[in-house]
């Protein structure tokens, strides 16, 4: 942030998500973002449902992309790129993440950070099923190994971020883009914070296999570093 540049309100925000077969939790999702953001926040949602999920957005005033079905992380880089404001905070349809945490990632962008990453790991993502769990805290400490810099939950869903950073950076991960999305700041060296956030629940069925995703992420955790390394 530059010294003139004025801090970023409510109304500045851009709320983004991919979405695919959510109507069971997307409404809470957005009840929440709503509340947490007075109702001035930009939602955009991309979507490739089959149910009711892109009617229910509308319904809340979300913008809505459509696309086929391409995965988690054309879904999320769509909806980044597609949001207009100069800071974008991202977010899943489960309604795991605590939307009320928007303001104080706001305030900490404000401070001059670039980058805001939730850590669910911090107070224990006792919510969490445990295979999942163990596999975060080993994605961390792979990922923490190959940058030489310690990082705590790299596959976090709840960001924010600064619009140029998305924009000005090429990211390239499907199933691993959560990882990317703060492994390339890191290592480019953009000021990030990682923020204790509490973790629930999901609400709904996930569509993710964690022994398929998981091998898909550890492989761009390594690529995306080794990428990184020789920049």
């Amino acid at each position: 942030m530059t010294e003139t540049e004025p801090p970023f309100g409510l109304d500045d925000v851009s709320v983004v998500m991919g979405a695919y077969n959510e109507e069971e939790a997307i409404e809470d999702v957005l009840t929440d973002i709503e509340a947490a953001t007075d109702g001035q926040a930009e939602i955009v949602v991309v979507d490739s449902s089959e149910d009711r999920t892109p009617e229910i957005a509308r319904e809340h005033g979300a913008e809505v992309v459509r696309q086929p079905p391409r995965g988690y992380g054309e879904a999320v880089r769509e909806a980044l790129l597609s949001a207009s404001n100069p800071v974008r905070v991202t977010t899943d349809c489960d309604g795991t993440y605590p939307m009320e945490r928007i303001p104080d990632f706001l305030d900490l962008i404000n401070e001059g950070y670039d980058v805001v990453s939730g850590d669910r790991l911090y107070h224990g993502a006792d919510t969490m099923p445990p295979f999942n769990r163990f596999g975060n805290h080993a994605f961390a400490a792979l990922a923490s190994g190959l940058m030489g810099e310690r990082v705590h939950d790299v596959t976090t869903g709840m960001r924010a971020y600064r619009a140029d950073l998305i924009e000005d950076v090429t990211w390239t991960e499907n199933t691993g883009l959560s990882a990317e999305l703060l492994l390339r700041p890191v290592m480019r060296d953009y000021r990030v914070r990682e923020e204790p956030i509490e973790y629930d629940e999901r609400l709904g069925e996930t569509t993710l296999d964690p022994l398929t995703g998981g091998a898909a992420i550890a492989k761009s955790i390594v690529k995306v570093c080794l990428e990184e390394r020789r920049r």
